[in-house]
């Protein structure tokens, strides 16, 4: 499916919030597991043990999902961007 630039990317405001909740919580989910996953790894090194992986893919799973809760908050902007242009372009 193809968007031409005149199509609107929501159909309405609900929509819009809908995906502000989603992408806020997605983004939330793989800041926290990003966290966590850094948590281990230093806590894994710190103890010199293995806590189910070795720290340095703790570490690298940590910098993955952090580097991914990215990709949600910048959507949530965007929808954020759009719900907040919506009445200016109303007055014009």
């Amino acid at each position: 499916m193809v968007i031409s630039i005149h199509e609107k990317p929501f159909k309405d405001r609900e929509e819009v919030k809908a995906e502000i909740k989603l992408c806020g919580l997605v983004g939330s989910i793989f800041q926290y597991l990003g966290f966590l996953f850094a948590l281990l790894g230093i806590i894994g090194d710190a103890l010199n043990i293995t806590l189910g992986l070795e720290s340095m893919t703790w570490l690298l799973l940590a910098v993955f999902f952090c580097l991914n809760a990215v990709v949600p908050h910048m959507h949530l902007v965007v929808a954020k961007h759009l719900i907040g242009m919506e009445p200016e372009s109303k007055n014009k």
